[in-house]
């Protein structure tokens, strides 16, 4: 009897687990990459930080003469979609609901490992191509103007057949143009849906110019104040705009990459109509790394330029210091004779001995200022 049990126990402890039937809940959302440890491919779990809020559902759907808009509460409202349209639009604000994204999953036959990227909101921007569908990630970006601190938003569009599917991580609404574009009947109406993933990238990109404009215009104006009255502040605001520079590039090169791939894609769901759009934004995305490199050299210039008038403001002050540490040294010494009590000191008893000491002290104070001055010391 105790020889079974013991070759039961070892088929338990030998036998591998299973991910899926380990206990204990799986958890909905961690901080960090690292809280996904153990869990198996595909395991929806929201990585980041602002999971909270209302999950915002709007369908837009158009063609050449005609569009509609509606605001709703999940996914599965949307279908059937109306066969008049030529494009829909699915966009998703909001990533609170997982079960939101599982759903769009479902709707669209959307790789599980890209709707783990979905919610993964600490992942690189990236470009998945399949069959049915092409996935785009990437991250909008916002400036705290406190401290400079570049907040990116992830972004994912999945681009299908017909439709278009975008889900932003945070709560503001980034596509607010491209709807109004759609609401004119511009061109947007008239062009297919791989024109419609054109636009909301180029949303996301022309995004980026605002946040260099304000770190360019900060530059300048920190620029005048380390030439001019460099204080701590000042080098706290240099070491700040670096950080967000360093942010700021991280983000930007893999958004050229992804751009480049999207322009020489080899896919059904890219017109080449398409693809010259994609080359001007390859262009922003190369101008503005060419700008950000730029000042990036100009912050580390500046840092040079601080530390040296620093250091030489504390060089004049030293030197001022020391120039009238050495006009006191004479005079000291002559006060310090005088003031030494011998009762037999001849000056002591003349009534004119009193004023020719100060006479001969400024005489002295005098003449080395002079000297000092023709020495172009002070």
């Amino acid at each position: 009897m105790l020889t079974q049990v013991m070759v039961d126990a070892e088929k338990v402890v030998s036998s591998p687990a299973d991910p899926n039937d380990l206990p204990g809940p799986t958890p909905a959302t961690v901080r960090s990459a690292a809280g996904k440890a153990g869990l198996p491919p595909g395991s929806l779990v929201y990585v980041g930080e602002r999971n909270e809020g209302e999950v915002e559902i709007t369908v837009t759907g158009f063609s050449s003469d005609s569009h509609s808009e509606r605001h709703l509460f999940a996914i599965s409202d949307a279908f059937p979609v109306d066969s008049s349209w030529s494009v829909t639009w699915i966009d998703v604000v909001g990533l609170s609901s997982i079960e939101t994204v599982r759903e769009i999953g479902e709707q669209f036959g959307v790789h599980p490992l890209i709707q783990e990227d979905i919610l993964n909101t600490r992942g690189r921007p990236k470009l998945e191509l399949f069959d049915n569908h092409l996935y785009i990630s990437l991250k909008a970006i916002t400036l705290k103007d406190a401290d400079y601190d570049v907040r990116p938003e992830q972004v994912s569009l999945i681009l299908g057949r017909g439709f278009v599917c975008s889900i932003q991580e945070g709560p503001d609404d980034l596509f607010g143009p491209v709807r109004d574009r759609i609401r004119r009947d511009g061109r947007i109406r008239h062009l297919g849906p791989d024109y419609l993933a054109y636009a909301l990238v180029d949303v996301i990109v022309d995004g980026y110019f605002s946040v260099l404009e304000k770190l360019d215009q900060r530059v300048e104006v920190l620029e005048e104040q380390v030439l001019e009255r460099p204080t701590p502040e000042t080098l706290r605001e240099i070491h700040a705009l670096r950080r967000a520079m360093v942010d700021f590039r991280h983000v930007l090169w893999p958004v050229r990459e992804l751009v480049l791939q999207l322009e020489r894609a080899d896919s059904s769901l890219l017109g080449a109509q398409v693809a010259i759009f994609f080359r001007d934004i390859y262009d922003h995305t190369v101008q503005m790394i060419e700008t950000i490199e730029s000042l990036r050299d100009v912050v580390a210039g500046m840092l040079d330029v601080y530390l040296s008038s620093v250091s030489f403001r504390l060089n004049q002050v030293m030197k001022l210091l020391t120039v009238f540490s050495t006009i006191f040294m004479p005079l000291t010494f002559l006060v310090g004779v005088y003031g030494m009590n011998f009762q037999h000191m001849p000056e002591l008893s003349l009534p004119w001995a009193y004023p020719l000491l100060w006479v001969v002290m400024g005489s002295i104070a005098g003449v080395m200022l002079l000297w000092f001055r023709r020495r172009r010391w002070i």
